[in-house]
């Protein structure tokens, strides 16, 4: 049985204009412990896709099951990564990532704990009493995901996670997420715009449309870890994606175009 299920979900956003479909008959299923990337052009729906996975914005037709219940609202079974942290800046970097733990009312000896085992994993344990502003960007993006793996969601959610970093705090985080991925035994869900991370990372490579979103590809990728970004292999991958990608980016840049003209 899929851990999630996306059915013939549509996505319909209201303007003072005509109205925006933003996604149209998406259906995707995605096993237990799988790693799947949503790649495509700005405004394809990745985001918005990943958004009705995690409850934030319900579809306007079809509908999402996670473990066979419906997705109504957002859950402690999902946990949600951005790509601009999302951390509480009047608190540390340890009290950051205990407090769903308190919201949950766990002991305080196991927040400790779970908090201290955390900040190792993730190399923040020189750090668990600074605040976000003192951190940098690739640090304050280990301190989400430390958030989000300290309520033991089963289901990470990933919008762009890496998408403000330079290009080797990105490839490290890149490695960390991959570790913690197969130690932790997590099923992701992870938005880029990046053709090269998607390889680097995912199981499976899901690409969308430009607007309205639809699956254009689902591309299962067999190559062995750690994968070599100069290989042949991933280099034939790279181009077969790449040509999907920019044919759906050359359809965007028409539509603008045409757009224009009209005005």
């Amino acid at each position: 049985m899929s851990q999630i299920s996306v059915q013939n979900v549509q996505k319909v956003f209201k303007t003072p204009g005509d109205d925006v479909i933003a996604l149209r008959d998406i259906n995707l299923e995605i096993s237990a412990g799988q790693f799947v990337c949503l790649l495509g052009p700005s405004g394809c729906g990745k985001s918005t896709l990943l958004n009705a996975v995690a409850g934030f914005s319900l579809p306007t037709a079809g509908k999402i099951l996670v473990n066979n219940q419906p997705v109504i609202e957002p859950g402690p079974d999902r946990g949600m990564v951005f790509q601009e942290y999302a951390l509480f800046p009047w608190m540390t970097v340890a009290q950051n990532i205990a407090f769903g733990l308190k919201v949950k009312k766990v002991s305080p000896t196991e927040i400790e704990a779970k908090v201290a085992s955390l900040l190792e994993k993730l190399k923040l344990k020189e750090f668990r009493n600074r605040y976000p502003k003192d951190l940098s960007g690739g640090m304050r993006q280990r301190v989400a995901i430390a958030r989000v793996l300290a309520l033991d969601s089963p289901i990470m959610l990933m919008d762009e996670p890496f998408g403000a970093l330079d290009a080797l705090t990105r490839r490290s985080l890149q490695d960390e997420l991959l570790k913690i991925w197969q130690e932790f035994g997590k099923t992701i869900l992870f938005v880029t715009h990046s053709i090269e991370e998607s390889i680097y990372l995912a199981d499976r490579i899901v690409v969308l449309t430009y607007r309205p979103g639809t699956i254009k590809q689902d591309v299962m990728v067999t190559m062995s870890r750690p994968r070599d970004a100069s290989s042949a292999e991933f280099n034939a991958l790279k181009r077969e994606l790449s040509l999907m990608v920019m044919e759906e980016q050359q359809r965007h840049e028409a539509v603008e175009m045409a757009g224009l003209t009209t005005d």
